[in-house]
């Protein structure tokens, strides 16, 4: 494969791997901690309110966690660079198993937000740090199988994570689905402290490290802010009001701190080599366009299964999940296509593939039956799979020890930001179409309750519909991006490091 041709020689890999299955088992639990949390709290979204009150405000609790998390991945990845991924994992863990415990004892709904931030400080940890870490432990020619581990991670949280949530919630009490971080995170913890083994790094005595404490805390403000913005836009207010003007302005003149701050340090958080190399800004911006596009599935889905097809909750979920089946596997078999073409055309391959099945999801018939978006589904977990793993083997392996936190960490912070992105612009368009299509200012909540309540009429029904279309076609237009980023500013070959 041209791919791994030796470019550069890497130096010989700093993790040692005597145990190394105990570490990929406490890698694994880590990242379970990770992916259980941004699902099971959501069927307790009820019992959670109704206890703690605060219905006007409890999107936060999703809210406030994702930016913390989003917001402090690039500090943790050149932590993880600068003083090793044992000391960052383990911080990370403590923070997020303190601010799962302060949650399962939070008094009213301002303290539990205030927790779920806490735990998405520790969180940003986790999911840099399990990613580098495991392209650390493996070859190039085995990363596919530790990828394809944490990948199935994911697929079984995304599809246990609101049952065990709603059967705590009810069973037991909400607080329980904070507390059973606290064993799960304690068996992490004591692998990592036992069998992870990183050897001290050859340095000068006279070097001293530095670490861009101003840089850190201007990013972290700055996306703060900004995806604060963008959460918040259209939803507590207006687009073109006073708080979104104000706090869009203040995100752009942080931007200007950022790249000042960065410009003049030494060890900067976001170095300028992450967007210099063509190889690395193509994968981020390739990975940013995933996260915009995954947002039509993931939210408006279920939405269309339930309001359109007349599906319950727990049918309408079994159709979202389906492609967290597929993608897992095609992620593991991946390894087969790119060995043979290389990381970028695997990757255009997958991603031109998801864009014509994001295209001919309007093309389905109204009302239609549940198996047609279920198959659609399930081939684009199978395109995105091809997508998205040679993406991030190829472009981990484009680089040294030293470097691998920062790059793995830019990469997971595009694609959380076009997350982000793509929930505001798409809740936007879904909401515009509404409008135009039943007059007024409609908006989606507003309709499906009607809906559930069964005092909408059947033109409610097609114009949820077509608001979903729509919002499907935007996101193949931004598989569509993908797919000429890709073409366009990725090369070729990757320039892939040799590895002793």
């Amino acid at each position: 494969m041209d791919d791994t041709k030796p470019a550069i020689q890497e130096p010989a890999r700093h993790v040692s791997t005597n145990r190394r299955g105990a570490v990929v088992a406490a890698l694994m639990l880590a990242m379970a901690l990770a992916a259980l949390d941004a699902t099971i709290v959501s069927t307790a979204v009820p019992q959670i309110v109704g206890d703690l009150g605060g219905f006007s405000v409890f999107s936060w609790l999703f809210s406030g966690y994702l930016l913390a998390v989003t917001v402090t991945l690039p500090v943790y990845g050149k932590l993880s660079d600068t003083f090793g991924r044992k000391p960052v994992l383990i911080a990370g863990s403590v923070v997020f198993l303190l601010g799962s415990l302060l949650c399962a004892v939070a008094w009213n709904m301002g303290a539990l937000i205030a927790f779920r931030i806490v735990q998405g400080l520790g969180g940003g940890a986790l999911q840099g740090t399990v990613q580098t870490l495991a392209a650390d432990l493996y070859p190039l020619e085995e990363r596919p199988k530790i990828q394809a581990k944490l990948s199935t991670v994911w697929a079984v949280a995304a599809v246990a994570g609101p049952g065990i949530g709603g059967v705590l919630a009810a069973y037991a009490d909400w607080r329980w689905i904070f507390l059973v971080n606290l064993p799960i995170g304690a068996v992490a913890l004591w692998l990592i402290v036992r069998h992870l083994h990183e050897p001290r790094r050859a340095e000068k005595a006279s070097t001293r490290v530095r670490v861009d404490w101003a840089g850190a805390l201007a990013v972290f403000a700055c996306g703060g802010v900004l995806l604060t913005a963008l959460v918040q836009g259209g939803v507590a207010w207006p687009w073109l009001s006073w708080p979104s003007l104000g706090l869009f302005g203040t995100g752009l003149a942080l931007v200007a701190a950022v790249v000042v701050i960065e410009h003049r340090a030494a060890e900067p958080i976001i170095p300028g080599w992450v967007w210099r190399r063509r190889t690395i800004a193509a994968v981020n911006l390739a990975l940013g366009a995933l996260g915009l596009l995954m947002v039509a599935p993931t939210v408006f889905l279920p939405t269309y299964a339930q309001s359109v097809l007349g599906l319950t909750p727990v049918a309408a979920g079994f159709v979202l999940s389906v492609w967290t089946l597929s993608w897992p596997v095609s992620a593991a078999l991946s390894q087969h296509v790119y060995r043979r073409i290389g990381f970028r055309n695997t990757a255009m391959l997958g991603i031109g593939t998801a864009a014509l099945i994001l295209f001919a999801f309007p093309f389905l018939p109204y009302p239609g039956a549940a198996w047609q978006p279920t198959l659609l589904m399930l081939l684009l977990g199978a395109a995105l799979g091809l997508f998205q793993l040679p993406l991030i083997v190829g472009v981990q392996s484009t680089v040294g020890w030293a470097e691998r936190g920062t790059t793995t960490a830019s990469v997971l912070f595009c694609r959380q930001t076009g997350q982000t992105v793509g929930a505001a612009v798409f809740g936007a368009v879904a909401n515009g179409v509404l409008a135009a299509r039943l007059g007024g200012a409609s908006d989606l909540d507003s309709v499906t309750r009607a809906l559930d309540a069964g005092t909408a009429p059947e033109t409610t029904r097609a114009a949820i519909a077509d608001a979903v279309h729509t919002v499907y076609v935007g996101a193949g237009c931004a598989a569509a991006l993908a797919f000429v980023v890709l073409l366009v500013l990725a090369p070729r070959r990757f320039p892939v490091l040799e590895e002793q």
